[in-house]
């Protein structure tokens, strides 16, 4: 199997067969926080190593009913690429009821809505976008490379294709002193749009990072455990999309999972129980315990 920056994945994903399609990150790495691929340019695997990849998997006999493609953003690829590579996962893996993967919001910009649904009938579902915030401040301080209006625009795109997708909240983001804004602008964009799963994780600092370096020179400064856990709390707070919410990351403090809105009131409860009952200091030893992602 070729993988260039080994396998990533949510947690959720650890059931599926990896297929890598793309190798890197197509913003060559941009993002503040992030230090994943960075061992790894950006490229487009050649449609010969796709294929010998899947005769691979079969020989392996695991019959896996999913497959979550390698790469930081491999939905960055054009629809007729998708739709070959669908092809030829049912070809060599009938078991294979679904295809998933890393996205990005710009990902979307290039397909229409009859593509989306064209390519959820092909088995797509599902992809991770790694939306983080729907602060424009913080997208731009980010450098995500999109703005809050254009995560409604495309994400308005899948829903209208009858697609699934699952969106990324990272906790934290803002930084000290920024956390309600964040949460509340998050929830506001994520109320218009129809996410299967929202996904919380929260920003630890990893060394290698701009916004690591930054923090470093006074550049960024870094939210209290305790605002973070606030900031979670008001981002729940203001969810009123139903849809499943898991913030379960080995980033994440204090891990929690339910239905929005059912559970709502039980996951603000247990989020105040620990900002009433737990010290910062103990809240920031687990933060420095996190030494990977």
């Amino acid at each position: 199997m070729h993988f260039s920056s080994g396998v990533n994945r949510p947690p959720y994903e650890a059931q599926s067969a990896y297929l890598q399609v793309t190798s890197g990150c197509s913003t060559n790495n941009e993002c503040a926080f992030c230090t994943f691929y960075r061992e790894s340019n950006f490229k487009v695997s050649p449609i010969e190593e796709i294929i010998s990849d899947l005769k691979e998997l079969r020989s392996y006999n695991i019959n896996p009913k999913r497959i979550f493609l390698q790469g930081a953003d491999p939905f960055v690829l054009n629809y007729e690429k998708l739709m070959e590579i669908g092809k030829l996962i049912k070809k060599y893996l009938p078991t294979v009821e679904s295809i998933g993967g890393y996205a990005r919001i710009n990902n979307i910009a290039n397909k229409t809505v009859e593509q989306l649904q064209n390519l959820r009938d092909m088995g797509y579902s599902n992809p991770y976008f790694g939306i983080e915030s729907g602060d424009n401040f913080i997208l731009e301080r980010m450098s995500k490379g999109y703005t809050s209006e254009l995560i409604t625009e495309q994400c308005s795109k899948m829903d209208e294709a009858g697609f699934k997708y699952v969106a990324n909240f990272l906790n934290g983001l803002g930084g000290h002193g920024y956390g309600l804004k964040h949460a509340q602008d998050s929830a506001k964009i994520l109320n218009n749009l129809k996410p299967t799963l929202i996904y919380a994780s929260s920003l630890t600092l990893m060394p290698g990072s701009l916004l690591f370096e930054q923090a470093n020179t006074g550049e960024y400064k870094e939210a209290t455990e305790i605002e973070k856990l606030e900031e979670m709390k008001e981002f729940i707070k203001a969810l009123t999309v139903p849809t499943l919410f898991q913030a379960v990351h080995s980033s994440i403090a204090v891990p929690l999972s339910g239905r929005i809105p059912e559970d709502k009131e039980d996951m603000i409860r247990t989020l105040q129980n620990v900002i009433d009952n737990t010290t910062e200091s103990s809240l920031r030893k687990f933060r420095e315990s996190v030494k990977s992602l």
